[in-house]
This record gives structure tokens, sequence and C-alpha cells, in this order.
């Protein structure tokens, strides 16, 4: 556990003394905020679910820019052969770099709760899907930040591990629509595959058993990839 710490606060550490964190950070909150004050001068309504659904959405879409640097980093720098012969489990490694993405996240996240301060303070939003709507927000994250953790195990090139990292979510994302043209056992398979069939109950007040454990598996799924692939680096 030490050993995962120590990497975590290594890897955490980079994101700020580099700026991409604080980089990532102000490009997605321009974003969000955006979307938030449009949709709330627009509808008068305390409301966050849209603006949750599309924080969703779009780190779907940048996620991509956190992680790619992970792995390729390290090998383009040669640091990636330090860190398999150091004295430390893979699994170490892979979780000390997923936990401190994540860590970059939940930065997002706690910042972002000056949205239903705002509406709690100007009007009565319903704070039940908010806190469930936000802890699927932070499995669904952990996911992308996941899949991304593969990706850039696979290469020392970061644009290559970025568009590697955003085709897989892609993919999974488009499996949410597989229903709606394939026949049905297919189409059913595939959407249950889907990271957004398993969000958007979190966002109506709903916790389902389900849907954690669909997130969970999946977050192990990669970063078990992750360490695969690392491991037969160390013996090659």
């Amino acid at each position: 556990m030490s050993k995962t710490f120590t990497i975590f606060k290594r890897e955490f550490r980079s994101y700020f003394l580099s700026m991409s964190a604080y980089v990532f950070i102000g490009f997605y909150l321009l974003i969000i905020g955006y979307f938030f004050s449009s949709f709330v001068l627009s509808t008068r309504l305390a409301e966050l679910r849209p603006i949750i659904n599309n924080m969703a959405i779009i780190f779907i879409f940048v996620s991509p820019l956190l992680t790619m640097r992970l792995w390729a980093e390290e090998k383009k720098g040669g640091t990636d052969q330090l860190l398999l012969t150091a004295p430390a489990r893979i699994s170490s490694l892979v979780l000390g770099k997923f936990f401190a993405s994540l860590a970059v996240f939940v930065v997002i996240l706690v910042i972002t709760l000056e949205f239903p301060i705002t509406l709690g303070i100007f009007g009565s939003p319903d704070l039940g899907p908010i806190f469930t709507g936000y802890l699927g927000l932070l499995l669904l994250g952990a996911a992308c930040i996941a899949v991304g953790n593969f990706a850039s195990s696979l290469t020392e090139n970061q644009i290559i591990a970025g568009v590697i990292s955003f085709g897989l979510l892609l993919l999974f994302w488009v499996f949410s629509w597989a229903d709606e043209f394939l026949p049905r056992w297919i189409g059913t398979f595939l959407s249950n595959l889907s990271i957004l069939t398993h969000y958007f109950d979190f966002t109506k007040g709903i916790i389902d058993l389900g849907h954690v454990v669909y997130y969970l598996s999946f977050i192990f799924f990669w970063l078990f990839l992750t360490g695969l692939n690392l491991e037969r680096k160390r013996w090659s």
C-alpha cells in the first residue's frame, strides 16, 4: 500500500508541476460553467440533472487529455524501465497512477459543487438526485480513466495513446444505441456494456447495485489489462 501511495504522490504532484492539471481543469470547468449559466439563465429552474449529464458526456471526450501521459511519458523518457524494475508490484504502479488521475477529477467535482450550492441559495433543488448524480459521475470518470490508463500503456506517443483511449470510450458510448438498430438480443447485450447505459439512473436519484458492480468490474478489467501489458514488458 505504501508503494501505491508513493506512486500516487509522485504522479499527482507531476500533474500540477507541469501545468497540465491546471489547463485540463480550467478547460473542463469553462465548458461546464457555460452550460450551467446558459441553462439556469434560460430556464430559471433549480435543476442540475442536465448539467450533470453534460459533465459526464464531456468528460468522455476530454478524459484522454488527462490520461494519455500516464505511461506514454514514462516510456518516451525511459523512466518506465526504472519503475518496472523497482521493488514494487505492478498493481501498485497501476493503482498509483490511476488514483492520481482520479484525484484530479475529484478536484473538478469538488469545484463544481458551487453549482448545487448556487441553486440552493436561489432555489430549492432536489438534493437526492444531485448526490447520486455525483456518485455516478465519479464511477463513470473512474471508468474513463481506467481505459485511458490502459491506452497509455500501449505506446510512448501521447497523441496515439489519446486517440486509442478516445476510440475505446467512443465505442462504449455508441454501444448504448445498439438496441435501436441491431437484433434485440445482440442490441441488449451491447447496450448493457455501454458506460452511459448504467449512468443515467444515478441522475434520477436511483442507486442500482447492478450499475455499481458494472462500473467496478469495468474499472478492474481495464486496470487488469494494463497490469498484464506492463508485466509482459517487465519480462521482455
